[in-house]
């Protein structure tokens, strides 16, 4: 194992627990208000993080997690748009 590499952690919205961040989702809101899934990982605007699971997005959507780190209200096809995401690339 190579001591240099250093290994970038973010914390889940859904759990706050801390995990590698190429193995969390980025939703990101910029600054016109927009709420997007960052698939580059490097969008402006203020992001937040979740594990690619359906579980996840539920949990986030019931306990209002996701609007509480984006500070704002997530419509419904946002939540529609992750659990497609996951269903697609996460597998």
């Amino acid at each position: 194992m190579d001591n240099n590499k250093h290994i970038v952690l973010r914390k889940d919205v859904s759990s706050n627990k801390m995990y590698p961040k190429l193995e969390l989702i980025r939703v990101v809101k910029n600054k016109d208000g927009e709420i997007f899934i960052d698939k580059t990982r490097k969008a402006n605007g203020r992001g937040v993080y979740l594990r690619p699971t359906i579980e996840a997005v539920n949990k986030v959507q019931k306990n209002k997690a996701l609007e509480r780190g984006l500070k704002t209200k997530v419509a419904d096809e946002i939540y529609q748009l992750l659990i497609e995401e996951i269903e697609k690339n996460w597998d």
